[in-house]
C-alpha cells in the first residue's frame, strides 16, 4: 500500500465512523453543534497521532502479552494531556465535550489503529494512518453535526441562518434525530461511493478486534 493510500483510506473507503461504525458514542453525543464536532475530531486526531507514534516506536520493546494494557496507558496519558490543554485554552469547548473528552481513552478507533496498524508499521506510516483516520473521524462528525445543527437549531457554528432559524426541526438535536441523521449520512456515503466503500471484512480486519480477543480470527 502506498503512503498516499495509507493517508487517504480513512477519509471514505475505511472511514472509522461511517464504514466501520466505531466511535459512535461521541459521533452521536457531541454532534449537535459543528464546533463541538470539530473540537472532538481534532482532540481525537491528536491522540491518534501521538499514540500511533509511540506504539510504532515501542513495538519492539512492549511484550506481546501485555501490549493492550500498555497501549491503554499510553493513550490515557495523551488524552490527559489533551484534556488539560483544552480546559486551559478552550474552556467553552471543554464544557461542551464534557465526559466525552476523557472517554477518548476507550474510543475503539484509537486502540484499533494502535493494534491493527501502528504495531506493525514504521513511524511515518503510522503517523500518516493516524492523520487519515483522524481526518475521516472529524469529517464524519462534522457532516452529522452540520445536518443536525442547521436543520435542528437553524444555526451553523453558532451563526444564525435566515429562515431555518425560525423554521427548524428540534428533534434533530435529540437522540432519535441523531440516529436518523447518522443513518442518512451513511446512506449518502454509500451512494456516493457506489457501494465501493469497504464492507466485507472479518474479525481480522476489524479495528476493534483486539478489544474482543478475535484479532487472529479469519
Amino acid at each position: 500500500m502506498s503512503r498516499l493510500s495509507v493517508l487517504t483510506k480513512g477519509l471514505l473507503r475505511e472511514n472509522p465512523v461511517l464504514i466501520f461504525l466505531l466511535g459512535m458514542c461521541p459521533a452521536l453525543a457531541v454532534s449537535t453543534q459543528a464546533s463541538s464536532a470539530v473540537g472532538m475530531g481534532i482532540a481525537a486526531t491528536f491522540v491518534l497521532v501521538c499514540s500511533n507514534t509511540a506504539v510504532s516506536l515501542l513495538r519492539g520493546v512492549i511484550p506481546d502479552k501485555v501490549r493492550i494494557p500498555c497501549y491503554i496507558v499510553l493513550i490515557a496519558g495523551f488524552v490527559t494531556l489533551v484534556q488539560m490543554i483544552v480546559e486551559a485554552y478552550a474552556y467553552p469547548l471543554y464544557q461542551a465535550l464534557g465526559i466525552f473528552l476523557p472517554l477518548i481513552v476507550v474510543n475503539c478507533v484509537i486502540l484499533g489503529r494502535a493494534e491493527g496498524f501502528a504495531k506493525k508499521n514504521t513511524v511515518l506510516d503510522s503517523v500518516l494512518d493516524a492523520l487519515g483516520m483522524g481526518a475521516g473521524f472529524t469529517l464524519a462528525l462534522l457532516a452529522i453535526a452540520s445536518v443536525r445543527e442547521i436543520f435542528g437549531s437553524g444555526t451553523w457554528f453558532g451563526l444564525e441562518l435566515p429562515v431555518l432559524n425560525a423554521a427548524n426541526i428540534p428533534i434533530l438535536t435529540m437522540a432519535p434525530g441523531g440516529f436518523a441523521v447518522f443513518g442518512f449520512v451513511i446512506a449518502v456515503v454509500n451512494r456516493a461511493s457506489g457501494g465501493k466503500a469497504k464492507k466485507d471484512f472479518g474479525c481480522a480486519d476489524c479495528l476493534s478486534a483486539a478489544a474482543c480477543g478475535k484479532g487472529g480470527a479469519a
